[in-house]
């Protein structure tokens, strides 16, 4: 049999054999990119600084995120225990401790074990970076004391939270769990 790529085009006929046991349904959000969806979606993280949750993976412990901050300064410090992928839509921040610059149209990779300082710099009216963060975050002092832990539990808590609060209730995010 020939590669895919040397193969002709298929019929547009969909799958209709049997579904595989236990694959989770798809997740489709619409306009996640228009900033200016309804501010009861956006979670807040602290003063100036809300997320907009996509998906939480329970089983997998990872969370998908749009994190918006609208304040210039230090947003955390903090080191992964897992991978971290970041997508930068619009705004601009970095790392004390990298000499790189996320801007918009920017991808950048966050190994497991990093440990650095995001910074929004002066003049930035508003940074917002797409996020899929796997295991968790440990925020630390500046000589790696620990001061606290947030991973999918914790943001699916405090996303819960906020959901009830505002009225769209707890089954809007539970949604959003695969």
């Amino acid at each position: 049999m020939p590669p895919p790529s040397e193969r002709p085009l298929a019929e547009a006929v969909p799958y209709s054999g049997p579904l595989l046991t236990g694959v989770a349904n798809d997740l489709v959000i619409p306009s996640v990119l228009n900033l200016e969806e309804e501010e009861k979606y956006w979670v807040p993280q602290q003063p100036n600084v809300w997320f907009r949750p996509l998906l939480f993976s329970l089983s997998q412990g990872y969370w998908v995120n749009i994190l918006r901050v609208r304040k210039s300064g230090i947003l955390s410090r903090h080191r992964h225990s897992g991978p971290v992928h970041a997508a930068t839509l619009k705004g601009r921040w970095h790392y004390l401790e990298h000499d790189w610059w996320a801007t918009p149209g920017s991808y950048s990779y966050e190994p497991p074990g990093d440990i650095h300082t995001l910074e929004v710099p002066e003049g930035v009216e508003e940074m917002v970076t797409l996020f899929h963060v796997t295991g968790s975050y440990t925020y630390v002092e500046p000589d790696g004391t620990p001061v606290g832990v947030e991973d999918v539990f914790t943001q699916l808590e405090t996303a819960k939270a906020h959901y009830e609060s505002v009225g769209i209730g707890a089954d809007y995010v539970m949604s959003l769990v695969r």
